[in-house]
């Protein structure tokens, strides 16, 4: 009997992201390109925003709801929260020396850029900025659920998932058929999400394909030195820093990226974690991670650990000062690196939250804001390295907590091993 051929998934998306390309640079300059191609780009990401909160309240409340223990459930959370601020501080410190060493805005030459509309971001940060210090953990609190679940507020949806299910748990036998409801849910969720990512090649080559025929490359020329820097640097951190935080865990970094290289090249392509949430949070799963501790941790990590995004941000804040010839000296750095661990905080679900964030932190050690208009032409490509970092820091992370909860499945791992040898 002949074998069928099949084209893997991650196959697909890259041909839909070549021809993509190929497309937007043929029709690059052409406005009537994007009234075809958005469309499809858009579809999809409205689909994946369809399937995330019903995945994340269902998966969390039964994994709570299994769990039944809060303080287990403070410990964890305390855990995560050290965890993510040690990673995206080490994140900070590795973007400024790298934009130390390598000065990617010395001596540029402004006349040469092209300047970006940033004012849609401004509004934003005005609001950001209008917030206090507490505001983060009260806006945690939902007052209305529905509109929570409506508006995408993933800790406010995290908080109600938790607290509900811990409710679910603490009435034992009565909560059983509530317990097979969010199971079935879940079960549900999984098979419309295998569902949806059959239409990521078509989102993605729409995607691209406006990118491209916007932004052309020639926009990439003269701050090819900056995009260069940001891409080395976040491999850099992949695989020196993310590899070491493997190592304790007892997972080869190369392994895990291979086991994800489908949602990687589909995070990448649409510079969207959330496309890739349902399907990393399973994974997660496959690989030895409690379904209680994937359920909180990833989620929660698509708000407090950002790390490409903040990495990205310590280098472009640096550029930004060079450019304009402004020095910084160490304390004025450490104070910027303060800053940027305190505003990229619990703001994942703002759209275009590097600029949020660095036009809430520039202003703070005297780098002119106006800056970020010459990189805006570029962010959309470094937006798509970062948007891998980010995928690879969270899954990562669940699989440092549950080792550090003390309940990773060596065991469920060496079986995944050994059925995907491939990956090997």
């Amino acid at each position: 009997m002949k074998k069928k051929f099949k084209i893997s998934l991650a196959s697909q998306i890259l041909i839909g992201l070549i021809l993509g390309i190929i497309v937007g640079g043929i029709f690059y300059g052409n406005p009537k390109i994007e009234t075809y191609l958005q469309p499809l780009g858009d579809i999809f990401l409205h689909l994946i925003k369809m399937i995330v909160v019903p995945i994340i309240i269902s998966t969390l409340i039964v994994g709570v709801a299994g769990t039944g223990d809060m303080k287990q459930l403070g410990r964890l959370g305390g855990k995560s929260i050290i965890y993510f601020e040690i990673i995206t501080t080490v994140a900070i410190v590795v973007g400024l020396l790298s934009a130390n060493i390598f000065q990617p805005g010395a001596g540029l030459n402004m006349n040469e850029l092209s300047q970006g509309d940033i004012s849609k971001y401004v509004s934003t940060t005005e609001e950001v900025q209008h917030e206090g210090p507490f505001d983060i953990i009260v806006g945690i609190v939902p007052t209305n659920i529905i509109q929570s679940m409506g508006e995408g507020d993933m800790l406010a949806i995290i908080f109600f998932a938790v607290i509900f299910g811990l409710g679910v748990a603490a009435i034992g036998d009565r909560g059983k058929p509530v317990l097979d409801f969010f199971q079935g849910v879940a079960d549900a969720m999984f098979w419309v999400t295998n569902l949806v990512m059959k239409f990521a090649p078509l989102g993605v080559f729409g995607l691209i394909g406006v990118t491209v025929s916007k932004y052309g490359f020639a926009s990439l020329i003269p701050l090819a030195k900056l995009a260069i820097l940001v891409y080395a640097t976040m491999l850099f951190f992949i695989f020196v820093i993310l590899a070491l935080v493997a190592k304790f865990v007892g997972v080869n970094i190369l392994f895990l990226i291979k086991v994800l290289k489908d949602e990687l090249i589909l995070a990448f392509s649409t510079a969207s974690s959330e496309a890739v949430l349902p399907r990393i949070m399973l994974k997660m799963e496959k690989l030895g991670a409690p379904k209680d501790i994937v359920s909180f941790v990833i989620p929660t990590g698509y708000s407090f650990n950002l790390d490409g995004s903040t990495l990205y941000q310590a280098i472009a804040a640096l550029f930004i000062a060079q450019m304009y010839g402004i020095h910084l000296s160490i304390g004025e750095q450490i104070t910027l690196m303060l800053v940027l661990m305190v505003t990229s905080k619990g703001i994942a679900g703002v759209p275009g939250v590097s600029f949020v964030v660095l036009l809430a932190t520039l202003g703070t050690v005297g780098i002119p804001l106006e800056g970020l208009a010459f990189i805006a032409g570029i962010d959309r490509i470094l937006d798509m390295g970062r948007t891998v970092v980010n995928v690879i820091g969270n899954s990562l992370a669940s699989l440092v907590m549950a080792k550090w909860e003390g309940r990773f499945d060596t065991v469920k791992m060496k079986n995944y091993f050994k059925d995907n040898e491939n990956l090997a």
